[in-house]
């Protein structure tokens, strides 16, 4: 069932959170996104400038994940982290939010979505638990974020889905990972995981390409990915195998080809610890940055060379976003550090969200 503004309020009044947007108000262009847990252990949502200060927040019901921006800039919807099944939609004129909607029964979202370039579809990577599958919900945006239908992404666990340069190519990475509500956050299929991107036709569903990891590679799980500017997508993965094991975290992937894993030095790729949390191209789409906030490091390559160009070490970083030719990154402890550096009393999510 949707939500109205009103009663998404009453959900957080319910909680003991009160929207901080009905409190707060400042001046400024949004340049970022990130949800937040603040000291109290509440959740939120906040819009940033361009130096990383909070301009406005809304509170959240639960843990929230991405944030995606209508192509016009005029809405965002930030998604519950798995296996949360509430959206939020906000009016960044109004600097208010709008309503929330819910998933369909029987589906979670995943965290991450993305709009049709004339922003009247909003996709959402889903979980359907009972049929051990992963969907990509579609929503019309001009009534209401209805859910009008569903495309199968071809695997379990999609995690991130891009729609890519050319407008009607759909990439997923599959995690590979089983998962059900009723064990929130345990994974049930280590030992026959499956992870794989899959291109899907953005106007039918239909499956164009699906590729997969090395067979000895199965726990490797993409999650989180980005276009460079060669029209290539890279991906960043979770690693569940043996903690001793050496692998490569990175990888590339041109339709038509095997997926292409990325050699780093030995000392990056061993201080990424198994876990990359976010990956983002520069806006030239010459450089990709990659974020582990286990190792606490944001690492930059090269999209042809695919050689490190700088390494930054910062405390639980995760968050990445592009800003003018560089990079933005955001941290649990509060920090956004880019073309300046600024700290909130807030802890950053996984993901940063620029205005493009």
């Amino acid at each position: 069932m949707d939500l109205t503004r009103r009663h998404f309020v009453a959900v957080c009044a319910g909680l003991g959170v009160t929207p901080l947007s009905l409190l707060t108000s400042a001046s400024g262009a949004p340049a970022f996104l990130s949800a937040y847990r603040d000291p109290a252990g509440t959740f939120g949502v906040a819009a940033l400038d361009e130096a990383g200060a909070v301009l406005f927040t809304e509170a959240l019901p639960a843990r929230g994940h991405d944030t995606v921006v209508s192509p016009d800039q005029r809405w965002a919807v930030t998604f519950a982290r798995r296996p949360g099944r509430f959206a939020l939609v906000m009016d960044l004129l109004r600097r208010a939010p709008a309503f929330a909607f819910e998933a369909a029964p029987g589906r979670h979202f995943y965290g991450h979505g993305f709009f049709s370039p004339d922003g009247q579809l909003l996709y959402a990577t889903e979980n359907d638990y009972d049929g051990e599958r992963g969907l990509l919900g579609i929503y019309d945006t001009t009534d209401g974020y209805r859910r009008i239908g569903a495309f199968q992404t071809h695997g379990m666990g999609p995690h991130e889905a891009l729609l890519l340069d050319d407008g009607s190519t759909i990439a997923v990475a599959n995690g590979g990972i089983l998962t059900h509500p009723d064990f929130p956050r345990q994974k049930l299929n280590l030992a026959s995981m499956a992870p794989s991107i899959s291109y899907l036709d953005r106007s039918t569903g239909d499956l164009l390409e699906q590729v997969a990891l090395p067979a000895s590679l199965h726990q490797l799980s993409i999650r989180h990915m980005t276009q460079a500017g060669d029209g290539s997508v890279w991906f960043g993965g979770q690693y569940e195998g043996a903690p001793t094991d050496a692998v490569a975290l990175v990888g590339r992937h041109q339709r038509g080809r095997e997926i292409g894993l990325v050699t780093l030095p030995e000392a990056e790729r061993a201080a990424l610890r198994h876990y990359v949390g976010s990956i983002k191209a520069s806006a030239d789409g010459e450089q990709i940055a990659l974020t582990s906030p286990r190792g606490g490091l944001a690492i930059l390559l090269g999209a042809q060379s695919q050689a490190v160009l700088r390494v930054h070490t910062l405390g639980d970083v995760c968050g990445v976003a592009p800003q003018g030719p560089d990079f933005a990154f955001s941290t649990g402890q509060g920090y956004v550090i880019g073309t300046g550096e600024a700290r909130a009393d807030l802890s950053w999510d996984n993901h940063l969200r620029s205005f493009t």
